[in-house]
C-alpha cells in the first residue's frame, strides 16, 4: 500500500524534522559533489513555501558514534543555503538542549541544520531515549533518505514510531521507480550487475531472474562465476565459498532459458598499482600470477548488444577496478551504451552513479538512485524498516 507524503499532511507551521541523505565528499571544507543535497531540494522548497519550521538531520562517514571535526556539516550548510538562496542555520548538535534551543528560534519557512547523527552513540543502535530527544525537537517526520531507509536506526525508525511519520519526495520517486521494477518491468527488461562479490547480490539475483530477459555479469563477482565454469583466473578475487551458489544460479539461469551473459575477455594486470604491466586476455588465459582488474572489448560488445534493444534497465556495481584506470575502461563503455529514451534506465551504487556520470550520460538516465544498498534491498524483496514505519495513505 502506498505511504502517505508530504502532501498528505498539514505541515503550516508546524515544526517538521526531514531526515535527508547529505553524506557527501568534503574537499578542502567544502562540499565537493553537491547532487544530494539537489535531490532534497523539491521537499524542502515545499515545506518552506507552506511555512513550515524545517528541520534537517543527516549523517556523514563513519565517525563510530563521536564528534569529528573533519565530518561536521558546516559546509553542508553553506552549500544547501546557496542552493536554497536562503539562510540554512546550523547547530553543533543533533539533540538535547543545544538543539531543542536552535529548534524554538526558527520562524516559519526558516530552516535549520542539526549536527552530524553518527556523532550520537545511540543512532546506530535505535536507542529509545535518542528517539525521545528527536522526537522532542518535531511535530512531523518526514523521511527523504533512501539510502538510510534499509537502516533501523534512532533517525530513520525509532523518532518516526513518536510522531506522524509520511515521505518526502524523493522516497516517494525511489519506491515508484524501484516498485515498477518488480512489479511492471516492460520487457525487453535487463539487468546489469557488478561489484566486488557475489554474497552482496545473491538476493537481487535469485529475486530478479524470473523478471528478466538478459542479465550481465561483470566486475569482481563474475570471477566467482567464471571459477565455477571451472576457468583458472590467477589471483583475481573469486569467493570460492560461493562457487557452489553460482552453479545454483547458473542452473536455474538455463532452466528458466535466461540469457545470462559472462565475460569472454578480460584485462589482466601483474597488480593494481598504477603501471602495471596489464594487457587484455581471453576468459581462462589469466596468467598464473595476474589478476583480473576490467572486462575486455568482446565482452563490452556483447553487453552493449544485450542493452541496445532494451525497454528497461537496471544498473548496479562497477564492471572492474573502476577506482584506478585504465581499469575504469570497460565500465565507462558500457555507461555509454546504456539506451536512451524511450527507455526506462535506472542507476544505482555510489561507483556506478559515477561511472554515468563521468561517461557524460547522465543526463539520459531516466533515475539514478541514492541508495545503493537501499535499492538492493528493495529489489531483493525485503522490507526496508525506515518506509515500513510511515503510515499508510
Amino acid at each position: 500500500m502506498p505511504k502517505k507524503t508530504v502532501r498528505d499532511v498539514e505541515v503550516n507551521g508546524k515544526r517538521v524534522l526531514v531526515r535527508v541523505d547529505f553524506n557527501v565528499p568534503l574537499k578542502e571544507g567544502k562540499v565537493a559533489d553537491d547532487s544530494r543535497l539537489k535531490a532534497a531540494l523539491p521537499t524542502i522548497r515545499y515545506l518552506c513555501d507552506r511555512r513550515a519550521r524545517v528541520i534537517l538531520i543527516s549523517h556523514l562517514g563513519r565517525p563510530k558514534g563521536a564528534p569529528d571535526d573533519r565530518l561536521r556539516l558546516n559546509p553542508v550548510a553553506v552549500r544547501l543555503g546557496e542552493l536554497l538562496g536562503r539562510p540554512v542555520r546550523k547547530v553543533d548538535d543533533c539533540a538535547g538542549p543545544a538543539a531543542e534551543e536552535a529548534v524554538a528560534a526558527l520562524a516559519p519557512g526558516e530552516v535549520l541544520l542539526l549536527e552530524n547523527i553518527r556523532f550520537h552513540p545511540g543512532e546506530s543502535k535505535n536507542d529509545p531515549e535518542l528517539a525521545r530527544q528527536l522526537a522532542a525537537l518535531c511535530d512531523l517526520y518526514v523521511n527523504d533518505a533512501f539510502g538510510t531507509a534499509h537502516r533501523a536506526h534512532a533517525s530513520t525508525v525509532g523518532v518516526a514510531s513518536l510522531r506522524p511519520a509520511v515521505a518526502g519526495f524523493l522516497l516517494e520517486r525511489e519506491l515508484d521507480v524501484l516498485g515498477r521494477l518488480l512489479a511492471q518491468p516492460e520487457q525487453p527488461f535487463v539487468v546489469v550487475v557488478g561489484g566486488a562479490k557475489i554474497s552482496d547480490k545473491i538476493g537481487v539475483l535469485e529475486n530478479l531472474m524470473g523478471r528478466v530477459s538478459a542479465l550481465l555479469i561483470g566486475g569482481g563477482m563474475a570471477n566467482t562465476f567464471l571459477a565455477a565454469q571451472g576457468y583458472g583466473l590467477g589471483r583475481s578475487l573469486v569467493e570460492t565459498e560461493k562457487l557452489e551458489v553460482a552453479r545454483q544460479l547458473l542452473s536455474e539461469a538455463t532452466t528458466r532459458n535466461l540469457r545470462l551473459v559472462l565475460p569472454v575477455d578480460l584485462v589482466a594486470a601483474e597488480s593494481q598499482e598504477p603501471g602495471a604491466p596489464y594487457r587484455t586476455v581471453p576468459v581462462g588465459a589469466v596468467p598464473e600470477d595476474w589478476m583480473a582488474l576490467d572486462i575486455g572489448p568482446e565482452t563490452v560488445r556483447l553487453f552493449a548488444d544485450a542493452l541496445a534493444g532494451a525497454k528497461t534497465v537496471f544498473w548496479n556495481g562497477p564492471l572492474g577496478f573502476f577506482e584506478q584506470p585504465p581499469f575504469d575502461a570497460g565500465t565507462l563503455a558500457v555507461a555509454r551504451a546504456l539506451p536512451p529514451a524511450p527507455a526506462t534506465t535506472v542507476v544505482g551504487g555510489g561507483d556506478t552513479v559515477r561511472a554515468v556520470m563521468r561517461a557524460g550520460v547522465a543526463d539520459r538516465i531516466t533515475h539514478i538512485s541514492t541508495g545503493g544498498g537501499a535499492a538492493l534491498n528493495f529489489l531483493e524483496g525485503k522490507e526496508l524498516p525506515g518506509v515500513a514505519v510511515l503510515l499508510e495513505r
